[in-house]
């Protein structure tokens, strides 16, 4: 396969959804001859932070001198970026291969079977950084849960360290209606005699669980503080919280750590689509946060970006199983003005549909324009030159304007990291 190719074939599994279960991804991993063996691993769960604090946990090992992977989940550009090895995004060609691989493996898995319990896309996606993770001899992976715990397809690997970032009422329809619920789910990835690392402010239900969980497999719980210890250079006090879980994950796995290795991994670390800074004159920035908790972690951390009296303007696109009041509510607190529009997402709700929630809500003046390049732009005018706007509300909204030139109408003065 090339690499576009792959990527392709990849998006054309799309229409065949989700389907949970573990038997086929250890078939795969039985034809694949156990890739997922082959290397020592951190498993990361949890609502909110699972992609930040698996780049920084990933960071801090590596500048402890280990050779290091990670698989993240979702994209913003290329399916490339879901396999880390070292700091770098996995090769195009390399990418191509390892799907290659990983195709040939579910034909294999999926011969006699129904369709409807063929390889699923991100099996598929799952299988191919094991084998590419193991064919580059990694020491240790780090790896980002998909949905849940139970059933998602990360769930073959016998991590040594297990990591609960935080539990959201979130994809209640797969993952329960309680927050109880949905932590058991995402806690079954606990390995018996593991180490399980909580993140700081875990919801009291959650913590419950996650004592019963690991008193019942023998392992060991450690709770995270909100220190860094270090000075970080991702904007945010989440993400602060999250290099806090990352330090404290990365030293259940090593047993003690170098203060000189850690402050280098968190001024190094940045996360695209989190804060990410992508023009002056307005401030201009992507956030990713996509429920209700992240619009909270979104909120406490304007206020030392944006300076008092600085006009701050949202462009916000929101999918339709969210909680869409709750975040309109938060944003039209933080803002002066929202832009509404829509992710190439099938489930991104209609911008004129939005709009109409933000005036029963009795937000700020609010606007609907449907493509974001364009809705950017506008905010941007908006905003004026010494405002703030950020863009939200969806990854897929993130991801829509770095695949595009998303700086709109008159020339701006990019960011320097661009």
């Amino acid at each position: 396969m090339k690499p576009d190719e792959a990527e392709r074939w990849l998006l054309s599994l799309e229409l065949f959804g989700m389907r949970f279960g573990l038997d086929r991804m250890r078939r795969m991993m039985t034809v694949l001859d156990h890739p997922e063996r082959e290397f020592q691993s951190i498993h990361v769960v949890g609502t909110n932070g699972k992609s930040s604090t698996t780049r920084m946990i990933a960071a801090i090992l590596g500048h402890h001198g280990l050779r290091v992977g990670a698989y993240l989940s979702p994209h913003l550009v290329s399916y490339c970026e879901r396999i880390r090895i070292g700091d770098g995004d996995l090769e195009p060609q390399a990418f191509a291969d390892a799907v290659e691989r990983s195709r040939r493996a579910a034909e294999h898995v999926n011969h006699g079977q129904p369709d409807d319990d063929l390889v699923t896309q991100f099996e598929l996606l799952t299988a191919a950084a094991y084998s590419e993770l193991a064919r580059r001899r990694v020491e240790v992976a780090v790896i980002e849960a998909g949905l849940g715990g139970r059933y998602d397809a990360t769930n073959v690997i016998p991590s040594r360290v297990q990591v609960l970032t935080s539990v959201g009422l979130e994809h209640t329809k797969w993952l329960g209606p309680t927050v109880a619920a949905i932590a058991r789910e995402k806690l079954e990835v606990v390995q018996p005699g593991g180490t399980l690392v909580l993140g700081a402010g875990m919801d009291p239900e959650a913590e419950a669980v996650a004592a019963s969980v690991a008193s019942a497999r023998g392992a060991r719980i450690v709770h995270a503080g909100v220190d860094p210890g270090a000075v970080v250079g991702a904007l945010g006090a989440y993400q602060r919280r999250n290099f806090a879980l990352a330090r404290v994950a990365a030293e259940a796995f090593l047993g003690s750590l170098d203060e000189t290795a850690v402050a280098a991994a968190a001024s190094g670390v940045r996360v695209p689509g989190r804060l990410q800074v992508i023009a002056h004159e307005p401030l201009t920035l992507l956030d990713g946060a996509h429920n209700p908790h992240g619009i909270e972690a979104l909120a406490e951390s304007l206020p030392e970006i944006a300076k008092p009296g600085q006009r701050i303007v949202a462009v916000v696109s929101i999918l339709d199983d969210k909680d869409v009041s709750a975040m309109l509510r938060m944003l039209g607190s933080l803002c002066d003005a929202l832009v509404v529009t829509a992710s190439q997402n099938p489930r991104a709700l209609p911008p004129p549909t939005l709009q109409s929630l933000v005036g029963q809500l009795g937000g700020p003046p609010v606007e609907a324009i449907r493509s974001p390049v364009e809705a950017l732009a506008r905010a941007r005018e908006l905003a004026g030159p010494e405002g703030v706007v950020v863009a939200t509300g969806s990854i897929y909204l993130i991801a829509d304007l770095v695949a595009r030139d998303f700086i709109g109408g008159p020339p701006a003065r990019r960011a320097s990291s661009l």
